[in-house]
């Protein structure tokens, strides 16, 4: 299976990105000659990861029957100083709230996501230190 995507320059620093049929706008900040018209670029390497281990573990729990109330992944990157600036460290926080939510269930959830099925995690991983850490809140 492929992927192509297709970006295509609007203004300034502002491309459209033809994902799949799906269109995203990224641009630069205004401070370095964008318009702010859209996230820049290497923000959406977070959006990917999250997305795709949140989606991981949204199936593997529904798959185990485990109920929550509310669930969300944030994903804080730090970026080196030096350019070509990338992302070193990426942590990603998994959090819920519910009543009942057994920790180990979420535990293996997260782990099978982080280890085997997220392609995204396993293509950061080979150049990013991925750090996680697992809320449940009632």
């Amino acid at each position: 299976m492929k992927h192509t995507v297709t970006a295509e320059h609007k203004s300034e620093m502002a491309f459209d990105i033809d994902v799949l049929g799906y269109n995203v706008r990224v641009d630069a900040h205004k401070e370095v000659g964008g318009n702010g018209e859209g996230p820049p670029p290497k923000p959406l390497m977070l959006a990917s990861l999250v997305g795709c281990t949140g989606m991981d573990v949204v199936s593997m729990l529904g798959k185990m029957k485990i109920e929550y109330d509310d669930f969300k992944v944030t994903a804080e990157g730090e970026l080196t100083e030096e350019h070509p600036k990338k992302y070193f460290k990426i942590h990603l926080r998994y959090i819920f709230k519910g009543k009942n939510i057994p920790y180990d269930k979420v535990e293996h959830a997260v782990k099978l996501s982080q280890e085997k099925y997220c392609g995204v995690a396993a293509v950061y991983k080979q150049a990013i230190e991925l750090t996680h850490i697992i809320e449940i809140t009632k």
